[in-house]
């Protein structure tokens, strides 16, 4: 049986609406989830104890609320319960089967966090000092000196003029555990991923660390009196970035949770690299190093940034008014299924590093090439088939390869193969693409063997069938490994084709072709619906694009 696995999402900035960035990670990361319970035969949701923990959630105590707040005539708190809220009513609607929400204003996180920090008061990881530095107000952090001299001493995400700010706070000895971060990322290729984000950290590290402000004075500003106090000294309070990374940890930090520990994967943009990178492991090198009641907090295995989706060649923002927002997403969901948006967000997305484009054009011809002409049209064809020369009812097949054409179980396996080590390398693209690729196979094959020409000749049918059989199994084989990823048209199909996997049937033992979860002979293989239309480009769902600025 696999250890436990304990995936995160970052956790979101409770001003922000939801969008495509937010619905993206928190997407894979669920479809992720979803496949890392199959692989230990657990349903989804869960129907009992699970080994698989996805945590997301709002990041709360950030300045900005407390003026969006007044502005909109609400306290803080009253605010953030509501943004909060959207953003669970957003994840739902993406159907994203999240273990737990955490939310920084929760007394379990914010009662927490003032025992880390004295922990490493009390070792001296963490100490007062002033800090003058140049401050991205829009990102609520500081920048090093040559990180705002390369930007022009401005914000890389706003392109807002950078502050010098000179304050009274607390550190955190960062530059002590340069060294041991050096040693970690550079022998450890999987610590930072994608590769291109670990080149990145380690040319950063090569400059040298400083220690960093872990906490902002407290003054008559309400802005400054929202968020958790230093413990012994309510004149300053905790950072938020600190406050926030802590998360990860506070959620799981109790004796029926802690097994999960450490995180398996981190699953964040780009944007916010160098703070779970870096900061981040170096934090919990600090508390393992405090004294034997953490001894317990390890490094998490792994760090993913992955890159941006861009719109139309342009890069979102809020002033060129390009957001794909959550709106835009049920269009497409209202239009062509939530299933199919689902996929177009795994498979087209920027998993990899580099950034993606979002298009109503690229996303139609995704659609219309995998899924209405792909999956769904191969799933009709069989069907329709098995129905009109079998009544419905799964024919006797030979899996043995035919002569001169390609060999539907052989690819299979392979896919299956695959499957499983791209999961072991935490990539659930990869994975569902090889459900694509059997299905390609299948639609290869019947164009080859042609069963609605030789069912003729009644001489015929138990080769028909034969085809049939072997591409009907196929086709259950690739259900299964496209399910994560659009659980509810692959659900229709085990309905139609009364192939639901069991209960306690792990991923490997489902990919078998022909292996103890196979279409059994005579079982109920009805036409069913087609699962997804063929889309016309230019019937596209109301605000399919962006409006120009």
């Amino acid at each position: 049986m696999p250890n436990p696995y304990y995936l995160t999402t970052p956790i979101y900035y409770v001003n922000d609406r939801a969008h495509i960035g937010h619905c993206y990670t928190t997407t894979i990361a669920d479809v992720l989830a979803r496949y890392q319970r199959l692989l230990r035969g657990e349903s989804t949701p869960p129907t009992g104890p699970s080994e698989v923990f996805l945590l997301t959630g709002t990041d709360e105590h950030a300045d900005k609320v407390v003026t969006s707040a007044a502005a909109n005539g609400h306290t803080p708190q009253a605010w953030c319960d509501r943004n909060a809220q959207a953003f669970r009513e957003a994840f739902a609607f993406m159907g994203v089967s999240f273990t737990d929400f955490i939310r920084t204003t929760e007394p379990r996180h914010k009662d927490r966090v003032p025992e880390y920090v004295a922990a490493l008061i009390a070792s001296g990881d963490i100490y007062k000092g002033e800090y003058t530095g140049w401050y991205d107000e829009g990102q609520e952090e500081y920048v090093t000196e040559s990180a705002a001299r390369d930007a022009g001493f401005k914000s890389v995400i706003s392109g807002r003029p950078l502050v010098q700010r000179t304050e009274a706070c607390y550190f955190f000895r960062l530059s002590k555990y340069q060294d041991a971060l050096r040693d970690l990322i550079e022998n450890n290729a999987r610590f930072i991923r994608p590769n291109a984000r670990r080149q990145e950290v380690l040319g950063r590290l090569r400059q040298g660390l400083n220690d960093v402000p872990v906490s902002r004075p407290v003054t008559d500003d309400p802005a400054t009196q929202w968020g958790i106090r230093i413990p012994g000294d309510p004149s300053h309070r905790v950072y938020v970035w600190i406050d926030a990374l802590f998360n990860y940890l506070t959620v799981v930090d109790t004796p029926e949770r802690r097994r999960f520990w450490p995180a398996s994967l981190h699953l964040i943009g780009k944007d916010i690299l160098w703070f779970h990178a870096v900061i981040w492991p170096a934090l919990l090198l600090a508390l393992r190093a405090s004294g034997p009641a953490y001894e317990w907090v390890a490094l998490p295995r792994s760090i993913f940034g992955h890159g941006w989706w861009v719109s139309n060649g342009q890069k979102m923002s809020k002033s060129l008014g390009n957001f794909i927002d959550l709106e835009r997403l049920q269009a497409y969901a209202a239009r062509y299924s939530l299933d199919a948006l689902r996929w177009h967000l795994l498979s087209q997305g920027p998993l990899g590093g580099t950034d993606a484009d979002f298009s109503h054009d690229k996303f139609v011809e995704v659609y219309n090439a995998d899924l209405a002409n792909g999956v769904g049209n191969c799933v009709s064809r069989v069907g329709n088939m098995i129905e009109k020369y079998f009544a419905g009812a799964m024919p006797p097949f030979d899996p043995a390869p035919l002569a001169g054409v390609i060999d539907v179980p052989g690819v299979c396996r392979a896919a299956a193969a695959d499957a499983l080590a791209a999961l072991a390398e935490d990539d659930p693209a990869g994975s569902a693409a090889q459900g694509a690729r059997i299905v390609r196979a299948v639609d290869e094959f019947i164009g080859a063997t042609a069963p609605f020409k030789l069912a003729k000749d009644p001489a015929n049918l138990a080769q028909v069938g034969s085809i049939l059989g072997v591409c009907a199994e196929a086709l259950r084989v690739a259900s299964v490994l496209f399910a994560p990823a659009m659980p509810d048209k692959m659900g229709a199909l085990w309905r139609t084709w009364t192939c639901a996997p069991p209960p306690g049937a792990t991923l490997a033992a489902l990919l078998e072709f022909g292996g103890p979860h196979a279409l059994r002979v005579g079982q109920r293989i009805a036409k069913g619906d087609n699962l997804f239309q063929r889309a016309n480009p230019a019937d596209a769902p109301p605000g399919a694009e962006p409006a120009t600025p």
